[in-house]
Order: C-alpha cells, then sequence, then structure tokens
C-alpha cells in the first residue's frame, strides 16, 4: 500500500476556494487541475479524501516560503468549526482549551501533512508542528495554516486568548505586519521550531458550546475512526506509532515483530512507499527532540534517555546531524527566543 497522499481537508479546501483567500485566477487554475484529475469540489468533499497539497505548486509554481506563509495564514483566516470532517463535532462540544488542542492528536484522519507532537509541563502545553509534504515550502504553508487555524478555532470557541501563540521556525516574511490580520500579533517568526505554545493557565479556559455528553460520544467515534484505519493505514505510519508508543525500538526486527511480518517483508513495504525505517525513525527521534529540549525543566541527558540514547555523546552528534545545531546550542537559542519573543 502506498503512504497517503499529503493533503488538506477537502471541506476546508472547498470552503477555501469560495473565499477571497485567492483570485479568479488561482480558483480557475485549481479547478483545472482537478478536472485533469477527473474530480471537482462536490466529489472531493463527498469522498472525504484531502486534496493533494501538490496541487499547491501546480497553482503557485513560483511559491517561496514568503508566498507559502502568506496563503496559509489568509487561508486560515477562512477556516470554518465545520471545516474539519469528523473533528468538527468534538471541536464545537469541546468543554476546555486543552480538549479543543487534543484533538490534534486525530489529525490523521483528515490530513497526513502536518504531524504535531505534543509535551506537557509546568508551563503549560507545547504542540511541535512539522511538515511532511516532502518540499519545503508546501511545509510552510500547511504549518502556517494548521497553526493559525488553532487560533482562529479557539477565538470562535473560547474567545481570544493573547497568551496562546503560533511559532514558526523560518524568518519574518518581507511583507509581514503584525496588523495584517485578528492573530497577527500571536504569530511570531525565526523560532527555533515551529510550534503552539498554550500556557497553563490558558488551558482551563471553558468554551462557549460546551456538551460533555456530546463531546465524549464524538471522541468514542474518532477513536473507533482511528481503529478502523489501522488496517487502511500505510507502514510508514504504523512504524510511527510503533515508536510513538515506545521510542527505544531502535531495530527494525523488532518492529517487524510486532507487526507480524519479516523484516525483509518490512524493508519492501517500506521500499514500495519510497521510505526506509531509518529514514522513518530519524524523522519522528529528530521532531520528538525538538519538541522535548523546548522544555528547559529537563536536563538533555533526560531527553537522551528518553528517546532510548544510552549515550549522551551519540544523542548530541545525532541532533548535530539533524538541526546543524548541537542539543546545548538549541537550547540556548530557545532560552533566548523564550525570553524575549
Amino acid at each position: 500500500m502506498r503512504a497517503p497522499e499529503p493533503g488538506v481537508p477537502p471541506l476546508a479546501f472547498a470552503q477555501m476556494l469560495l473565499s477571497a483567500a485567492i483570485g479568479p485566477e488561482a480558483r480557475a487554475r485549481f479547478r483545472e487541475v482537478m478536472a485533469r484529475e477527473g474530480t471537482h469540489e462536490a466529489a472531493l468533499v463527498a469522498s472525504g479524501v484531502p486534496a493533494p497539497v501538490r496541487w499547491f505548486r501546480e497553482v503557485f509554481p513560483d511559491l517561496d516560503t514568503d508566498e507559502a506563509t502568506r496563503l496559509g495564514l489568509d487561508f486560515a483566516e477562512h477556516a470554518h468549526l465545520t471545516s474539519f470532517g469528523p473533528l468538527s463535532m468534538p471541536l464545537v462540544s469541546a468543554g476546555s482549551v486543552a480538549e479543543i488542542v487534543e484533538l490534534l492528536a486525530y489529525l490523521p484522519l483528515i490530513s497526513t501533512a502536518v504531524r504535531p507532537q505534543f509535551h506537557t509541563n509546568e508551563r503549560g502545553l507545547t504542540v511541535g508542528l512539522t511538515g511532511h509534504t516532502g518540499d519545503p515550502d508546501l511545509d510552510c504553508l500547511v504549518i502556517a495554516y494548521c497553526g493559525a487555524t488553532v487560533l482562529r478555532l479557539l477565538d470562535m470557541l473560547a474567545g481570544t486568548l493573547p497568551s496562546i501563540r503560533l511559532h514558526l521556525g523560518w524568518p519574518t516574511p518581507s511583507s509581514w505586519t503584525e496588523e495584517g490580520g485578528p492573530r497577527g500579533t500571536r504569530v511570531i517568526f525565526d523560532a527555533p521550531t515551529s510550534y503552539v505554545q498554550v500556557p497553563r493557565d490558558a488551558l482551563d479556559e471553558a468554551c462557549r458550546f460546551a456538551d460533555p455528553v456530546a463531546y465524549r460520544v464524538a471522541i468514542s467515534e474518532l477513536r473507533r475512526a482511528l481503529e478502523r484505519r489501522d488496517g487502511a493505514v500505510s507502514f510508514s505510519e504504523r512504524v510511527r506509532v510503533i515508536l510513538e508508543d515506545d521510542p527505544s525500538q531502535f531495530h527494525s526486527q523488532r518492529v517487524a515483530h510486532q507487526l507480524c511480518i519479516s523484516t525483509s517483508t518490512l524493508k519492501r513495504k517500506l521500499a514500495e512507499e519510497g521510505t526506509t525505517f531509518r529514514d522513518i525513525r530519524e524523522s519522528w527521534l529528530r521532531e520528538r527532540a525538538i519538541v522535548r529540549l523546548l522544555d528547559s525543566s529537563a536536563t538533555i541527558s533526560q531527553v537522551a534517555g528518553e528517546l532510548g540514547y544510552s549515550d549522551l555523546t551519540n544523542f548530541s552528534h545525532a541532533f548535530k546531524r539533524w538541526t546543524g545545531q548541537s542539543p546545548s546550542e538549541f537550547r540556548q537559542l530557545s532560552a533566548r527566543f523564550r525570553d524575549h519573543g
């Protein structure tokens, strides 16, 4: 089975097409691309299949980081509470900010373009956001869209909460102004990585339309949907789930055993999806290490141990290979950013 193509929720995509976020020429080009692939807005929504992110590269061939950021933030300003398929009902019925943000754990049900990493400490909740489109500029688009949409949904459901901010791990766009949107002052660039920070005192903020019974029912449905999805997800996603459950699973043999297949079969299945066990494991470790190092209450040695590294030197070498910085350099940058951001 091929890995699911990175995409955006189909209803959110259809609503974006009808919004002022794009001009008539871009709208026409999107429809040309859809017609070529034998679909249209209504069919896309009816199928529930995410709209491929690669369409944005076709429609905007000269897309760069600045333009991708603008598009992502503009699209988020046109998101609706109904935009996210199976996540819409629990969003509307959530009782607190914490319940809203934690729904990002179910993001794979509607999109694989962005993956979240959660970490809670005494300061609050950090949700790391990593793009998985295979295109750095499109990664910026989907991260900006996802993070800014979280801010918009929180504003609609719990009221404006200035302390909740979106940090983006790339330079400020040349045309950026904080006055560019209602959430402009809560979007911060040049961060050490991309994440949403929710302070502890904001997590318990109540939502306007809380319905505990509806929320519990909706969450049960989401869990069942994830269980049904297990038989249809790619092997790449299955490997990631195993790593999330136990980061110390260093060896493909052990993961293959958990999947009840041989190591050679796992290798072949991942190759068919265009990846390897090493690539998946390194990607997951990098994402998790970055989010954990944002938490100054944990030592670097503790983070290394949590990720299965018994030798701090090996972890430091790996982190520098992933990011170009040592763990201590990354942490120093994070501290300066936290103090002045």
